[in-house]
């Protein structure tokens, strides 16, 4: 098994540097690869900031990366969970963060955070605290 960082999952899916999506291409051809949840986390970002990646489009790479068979993702679970209220909605620093709190209630001054999904009941417990 490898590990792949950002930049070669982003470049596998936008194939924007020929030499560097044939190097990922040979790395992955004959392994199974692990996706950790902080490149998830880093890969959303890049997508959505440099490549305009709309949410939709975000929502679809990350659910198929999840049924590929020769991925394996990081609390695969909880990244499902985070990925349901994403599509809600959610932030999916946000989702991601709230995923991982396991039975702990999840503390925040956002009242956004999560709010969609919070309300659609598919989310756990958040503790807004006003001040």
């Amino acid at each position: 098994m490898i590990a792949l960082d950002t930049n070669m999952l982003v470049r596998a899916l936008v194939a924007d540097h020929p030499e560097q999506v044939a190097v990922v291409r040979q790395l992955i051809a004959g392994d199974t690869v692990f996706i950790s949840r902080t490149v998830m986390l880093e890969t959303e970002w890049v997508l959505r900031a440099r490549y305009q990646s709309t949410p939709t489009e975000l929502l679809n790479f990350f659910r198929a990366l999840l049924e590929t068979d020769d991925a394996v993702i990081e609390a695969a679970e909880e990244v499902h969970h985070a990925l349901d209220w994403y599509a809600h909605g959610a932030d999916f620093a946000d989702a991601l963060h709230l995923s991982a709190c396991g039975t702990a209630v999840m503390h925040t001054f956002d009242r956004n955070f999560c709010k969609a999904a919070r309300a659609a009941g598919i989310a756990p417990e958040v503790q807004v605290v006003e001040v």
